[in-house]
């Protein structure tokens, strides 16, 4: 996914929307999955005025601007949408580290995966209470907005099992990798 289409797409739900609607509800809708910054957001809302995908429809006081989404916009994110292949996350920050745990002691890495589980337990107390704050609705955002706010339920439910599973795998395996790595004497 590219800023790009999370633009275009949250033109279209929400046309006539300034930069600033964008970003708030970016943070609300969109952040979670993919987070932006507002230098991050305006650059963009330049670059598809730009490219004739997005169009001002209106300017407000201190130019404050609403934008709309053109044919050739709407064309882009249908397009998008349907055509272009899904691209799989394939870095993983945590996996990565949970690849080299053995070079630390087998506590740290219990630890390590303890730590990781908690920060999935506070994610998603979060994430529930933010499907608490949203008067939700049967618009679009409201529909598919929640799909994706139980996807990321599920995952972080997932994951955190894993993380529990993982160390105890460590504190199973771990006793008999010393008694065959020791010494007889």
């Amino acid at each position: 996914m590219s800023l790009r289409h999370a633009v275009l797409g949250l033109i279209a739900e929400l046309d006539g929307a300034s930069g600033y609607d964008l970003l708030k509800m970016f943070e609300i809708s969109l952040g979670n999955v993919w987070p932006a910054t507002q230098s991050q957001l305006y650059g963009e809302l330049g670059k598809l005025t730009d490219a004739g995908l997005i169009e001002v429809v209106g300017e407000g006081p201190r130019g404050r601007k609403a934008y709309g989404i053109t044919e050739a916009g709407r064309t882009e994110l249908l397009r998008w949408i349907t055509e272009v292949p899904v691209k799989p996350a394939r870095r993983d920050d945590a996996m990565l580290r949970v690849f080299f745990l053995g070079q630390v002691d087998p506590a740290k890495a219990q630890e390590f995966l303890g730590g990781q589980a908690a920060v999935l337990r506070e994610r998603t107390e979060q994430l529930k209470a933010l499907e608490g704050a949203i008067d939700w609705d049967d618009d679009n955002l409201s529909v598919y907005g929640r799909l994706v706010m139980e996807y990321g339920r599920r995952f972080l439910a997932m994951r955190g099992e894993w993380y529990a599973w993982a160390a105890e795998e460590i504190a199973e395996t771990e006793p008999a990798r010393r008694a065959v790595s020791s010494p007889r004497t």
